[in-house]
């Protein structure tokens, strides 16, 4: 199974979310994330043994979620993926503790993940064009009070994200 944690957005800051996308790919082209899957990650964990997930869960819950504010208020764009993404330009420390707690109970109960220091966001775009600028965005206040064990499934019309289960404040 192919699994990852992530912050999940409710319908409205998801509508927010897909409102920037398409303003961005007014801009840059590229595949628009569809809204359904879009998700800011946590650790990304891929091939995972059926065997283990329990494991996985196990030490999801040893992680303590606290309810935060995370306003996204920063378009980007990396170049070397061609993504266009949705950002913080204030990243809370709740969401920091949250992070580095999970990243903690998966070490602990040895479970392999992707532990690379990134900009946390949301990919809005893929294979996009590097825009000349990048516009100001209306920001999106997030109320994070959760957080999401999401199966990847990938089927002929793309990937689909399932979740298996979640953990609330």
């Amino acid at each position: 199974m192919r699994l990852f944690f992530a912050l999940w957005p409710d319908q409205r800051v998801r509508a927010q979310l897909a409102h920037w996308a398409r303003e961005l790919h007014a801009l840059c082209g590229g595949r628009l994330v569809r809204p359904e899957n879009l998700h800011l990650t946590l650790a990304f964990l891929g091939d995972v043994d059926e065997a283990r997930v329990a494991q996985v869960q196990q030490a999801a819950g040893e992680v303590a979620p606290r309810a935060f504010s995370l306003v996204l208020d920063r378009p980007g764009y990396w170049k070397r993926n061609r993504i266009a993404w949705a950002g913080a330009s204030v990243v809370p420390s709740e969401f920091q503790a949250l992070v580095a707690q999970l990243h903690r109970a998966l070490a602990a109960a040895n479970i392999a993940f992707d532990a690379r220091a990134e900009v946390p966001h949301v990919t809005l775009l893929r294979d996009a064009r590097a825009p000349r600028a990048l516009p100001a965005l209306a920001p999106i206040d997030w109320q994070v009070d959760a957080f999401v064990l999401v199966h990847s499934v990938t089927q002929a019309s793309g990937s689909c994200y399932r979740i298996t289960n979640s953990w609330k404040h």
